[in-house]
């Protein structure tokens, strides 16, 4: 290991030992009691075994044999979940031939953000990974089960179902993958039609044929956005069957790959060594999920939630580790909105396991950590290949399939990792660089306030926006509004940007994992809804940005910026996002709320 990611590692260790101290003793004695089944009383027993054939609940009790649960964020709107209908009933056949039983202990809400860009009902999206969480404590707080089989996949669903589980980390844990769809329309083509509605050069017809080449079948979207970035980082964290992550949900291998999670979590139960999911999830491995997601240039929502993540499990980060960590991971993909390729191209060239073995060679990641596969994360590092329903690992050739997409370690795409932290007089925020030329890395220009991404469409649409600005788009966190994703504003944004303006976006709210092209400073923190500096920007501003010294301001004097009043949403645009859609009943959440670069948390 580089001897700086070592020493940053000891540093998140002592400022989360109180924190991991207290959260690790908390495991300890709930795997210190009896089996739920011998400790419940007969009523509770009776109660949860009920709907169970006889001879599986003799299983259980009698024999004492493992019991697991599924947790599972199926249903058949969502493209990437829809493959998770026919999984139970293959857990429970692998189970039983394995002397196990199988029950569902929950369905999570799983929300696409696709469906919700842009509309009332993505305010409630962030918050909905807070839901899941604790809708998966729901399910496995009838404390009956001896190990967990997470379904799930999708941008909140994966880390509420981490969440979650860390909260019943007592328990060996496995998440089941289900892959992307196949590749449709090139992500490039599809922008570009985009760009052309914007324009008014093409209509909705055109449009929503684009969009539905684009998006067309079952599994993940194919660019590298939130949720394909989750399923890299949990290779990284060892979470998944090495190698599991991007293989077509309907290839003959997907039901293999699903088997062979069931037999491992059921070993793991067995095993005399501790496969406790909150033992496992340590510092290590929060640095080895960070080092992945430099190293990819994934999604910026997981400066959001990996945070919440680490602090599940006790341990404490923040976007500062992130931004020390970059200096040392080499940026070895380039898939889009990086670059071209799509993450089936991505597999095809070798995948999240050729950049684990590519991060482990250059000391970037570690490898004596506990994974479901056992000890190190060598096999994480190999190619998977499912011949006759038999799986088998192999070291990579020393190239990838495809120097565009994947490149070795001394041969990065760049030598820092993908996102950057932006410090300065208006606070911290953060920018996907991977995604952006460096030509475009500093920017400087006149800001142009809104309070809404609609005010921006609007002054879009009217015109008023072809010249050089920056768009401070304020009252966007997750006080304010739950932080909803701005991606509609990538289209209006980058067709200024076409025409030769110099544009830019600064905000306290989210971008999609699949936002790039235009510089973006975001998740700013403190957020306008509680005091930050971002509501003090007034029209005409000069702002300065620039990512490669990691710093942004508002060029006015410092006695001036000083002496500046915060400005206040006005009540009308306070309440307005007050209801409908569902959101009244997450006001409490919006309350208690912590800061971007907390985590989003809501359950502190």
């Amino acid at each position: 290991m580089k001897n700086s990611i070592l020493e940053l590692t000891e540093k998140i260790k002592e400022k989360s030992r109180p924190t991991r101290t207290a959260y690790l003793k908390r495991v300890k004695a709930m795997q210190n009691r009896v089996r739920g089944a011998d400790r419940l009383g007969c009523a509770n027993v009776a109660h949860a075994f009920a709907s169970l054939p006889v001879d599986k609940r003799l299983t259980i009790i009698e024999e004492k044999k493992p019991n697991i649960a599924v947790v599972t964020a199926y249903n058949d709107m969502l493209s990437a979940h829809k493959p998770y209908e026919t999984y139970p009933d293959l857990i429970r056949s692998v189970a039983h031939q394995n002397g196990a039983t199988v029950q569902v202990a929950a369905g999570v809400p799983a929300m696409c953000d696709g469906v919700t860009q842009g509309e009332p009902g993505m305010e409630l999206s962030l918050f909905s990974r807070d839901t899941i969480a604790m809708s998966t404590s729901v399910g496995l707080s009838h404390d009956v089960f001896d190990g967990s089989l997470l379904l799930g996949i999708c941008d909140k669903i994966v880390p509420g179902l981490l969440i979650g589980a860390l909260h019943f980390g007592h328990l060996p844990s496995i998440f089941i993958p289900a892959g992307p769809m196949a590749t449709g329309i090139d992500n490039t083509s599809k922008s570009k039609v985009r760009e052309q509605y914007a324009l008014g050069k093409v209509g909705r017809k055109e449009l929503l044929d684009s969009e539905s080449k684009a998006y067309h079948g079952e599994g993940t979207c194919t660019f590298y956005g939130t949720a394909n970035s989750n399923q890299m980082l949990l290779e990284a964290m060892g979470l998944h069957v090495p190698g599991a992550a991007f293989i077509h949900p309907k290839d003959d291998a997907r039901d293999i790959l699903t088997s062979e999670a069931v037999t491992l979590l059921i070993n793991n139960i067995k095993d005399k060594k501790s496969y406790a999911l909150g033992e496992m999830v340590d510092e290590k491995v929060i640095i080895n999920a960070m080092a992945a997601l430099l190293a990819t240039g994934g999604s910026t929502n997981h400066l959001i939630h990996w945070v919440a993540i680490a602090r599940a499990a006790g341990i404490i980060i923040d976007w500062t580790d992130f931004h020390y960590l970059a200096k040392d991971v080499p940026l070895l993909a380039s898939v889009y909105p990086n670059g071209i390729a799509d993450v089936n191209q991505f597999q095809g060239a070798g995948g999240p396991s050729f950049v684990i073995r590519e991060l482990l060679d250059n000391g970037c990641m570690f490898d004596d950590v506990l994974t479901v596969y056992g000890q190190g994360m060598e096999k994480y590092g190999q190619k998977l290949s499912v011949i006759e329903k038999k799986i088998s690992w192999s070291k990579f050739p020393k190239n990838s399939g495809d120097d565009s997409i994947i490149r070795t370690h001394d041969n990065p795409f760049s030598s820092t990792g993908g996102l950057k932290l932006l410090k300065g007089n208006v606070g911290r925020s953060v920018m996907k660089t991977s995604a952006i030329p460096e030509e475009k890395h500093i920017i400087e220009g006149p800001a142009m306030i809104f309070d809404s991404q609609e005010e921006l469409l609007e002054a879009f649409d009217e015109g008023k926006l072809e010249k050089d600005f920056i768009a401070v788009v304020r009252f966007q966190g997750p006080k304010a509004n739950g932080m909803p994703e701005l991606h509609k504003l990538t289209p209006p944004l980058s067709v200024l940007q076409n025409k030769g303006f110099k544009v830019a976006i600064v905000t306290d709210g989210r971008m999609s994992g699949a936002s790039g092209k235009v510089p973006a400073a975001i998740h700013m923190s403190p957020e306008a809804a509680l005091g930050g500096a971002i509501a003090k920007i007034k029209e005409g501003d000069m702002i300065r940005i620039n990512a490669i010294v990691g710093s942004l301001n508002v060029l006015v004097d410092e006695d001036t910026w000083y002496e500046r009043k915060i400005e206040t949403l006005s009540e009308s645009k306070k309440h307005s996002n007050a209801h409908d859609m569902g959101r009244e009943l997450f006001g409490a959440l919006r309350k208690n709320v912590l800061t971007a670069e907390e985590g989003a948390v809501t359950w502190i």
